[in-house]
C-alpha cells in the first residue's frame, strides 16, 4: 500500500503562487509515476500534470501549461506542484495520485491510470 498526503493548499489572490506537496509512504517512491488532478464543484476531475518515476518525463495540461510545474524529490518521497499566475478558474480541490510503474518513464494522464490517491487539498483563488 501507498499513502499519499497533500499539503500546501489555501487562499491566494489572482496572480499569486502556491506550491503543493504530496508526501508518499509505504513503498519505493521512485517506482511510482505521480500525477496531479483537480476537481471543481460540479465538474469532473481533470488531469493537471504528472511526472515519471525517474523524474525524466513530465506532462502538464494545456490549461495550465507555462504556469504550473510538476517536480519530485525521490530522496524525500515527495512530489510537488508549483503553481504561478493563479486564476480564479484554478479554484478546485487538488489531488495527487500514484501508480506503480517499473519502467519509470510512463506518465498516465487519465485518472483510471492511478491506483493510489491522496485526500485532496483545497486551493481557492480569489481577491
Amino acid at each position: 500500500q501507498v499513502q499519499l498526503v497533500e499539503s500546501g493548499g489555501g487562499l491566494v489572490q489572482p496572480g499569486g503562487s502556491l506550491r503543493l506537496s504530496c508526501a508518499a509512504s509505504g513503498r519505493t517512491f521512485s517506482s511510482f509515476a505521480m500525477g496531479w488532478f483537480r476537481q471543481a464543484p460540479g465538474l469532473e476531475r481533470e488531469f493537471v500534470g504528472g511526472i515519471s518515476g525517474g523524474g525524466g518525463r513530465t506532462y502538464t495540461a494545456d490549461s495550465v501549461k507555462g504556469r504550473f510545474t510538476v517536480s519530485r524529490d525521490n530522496a524525500k518521497n515527495t512530489v510537488y506542484l508549483q503553481m504561478t499566475s493563479l486564476k480564479p478558474e484554478d479554484t478546485a480541490v487538488y489531488y495527487c495520485a500514484g501508480t506503480l510503474d517499473a519502467s519509470m518513464v510512463r506518465v498516465p494522464v487519465a485518472s483510471r491510470g492511478y491506483e493510489y490517491w491522496g485526500q485532496g487539498t483545497q486551493v481557492t483563488v480569489s481577491s
